[in-house]
């Protein structure tokens, strides 16, 4: 609803962020309970090199640190970087932004929750259940593509689409 002077309250932003971010979360955990209950030792070719398995990732993106114990800081820069973006959350005027936000930071609390309630060997030190796999790419999840969808669209938004007296109807 328009406040005083025609201009949008940011709620209407934070509503669409939120939205796509638990869309995402959702999507993300049922993905991985499927696999976790399907796919464990078990392999599924769907077309030409995409196959889906099981696999654990205790590294970061693209099993980056996987073997150094590295979990716990990923988790707790997973955590910043999502406070960091509810807080940006508050002032995003353009709605590809706010789905930009929700995507990324729904990404990267589908991992977080991995990392929290996959543990067996201390805090925040489970793996992230990884299972789309072309074979020539790194094995990733829906919560990967979310971070890396959000992450670009962040940057095309901002980087290239100029600011337009009109960008809050993107």
């Amino acid at each position: 609803m328009p406040e005083a002077g025609g201009e949008r309250q940011p709620r209407t932003r934070r509503g669409l962020m939120a939205a796509v971010l638990v869309a995402v979360v959702a999507v993300d955990q049922l993905t991985k309970q499927w696999v976790v209950n399907e796919l464990t030792g078990r392999r599924i070719e769907v077309f030409w090199t995409l196959v889906l398995h099981r696999v654990e990732n205790k590294g970061a993106a693209f099993s980056l640190f996987g073997g150094g114990g590295f979990g716990p800081v990923i988790a707790v820069v997973a955590v910043a970087i999502v406070g960091l973006l509810l807080w940006q959350g508050r002032t995003v005027e353009r709605r590809l932004g706010a789905v930009a936000l929700g995507l990324i930071g729904g990404g990267a609390i589908g991992n977080l929750v991995d990392r929290l309630f996959r543990a067996s060997d201390g805090f925040l030190s489970g793996g992230v259940v990884d299972f789309i796999d072309f074979q020539w790419w790194p094995v990733f999840n829906v919560a990967d593509m979310g971070v890396v969808v959000g992450g670009i669209t962040l940057i095309a938004l901002y980087a290239f689409l100029p600011e337009s007296p009109g960008a809050g109807d993107d």
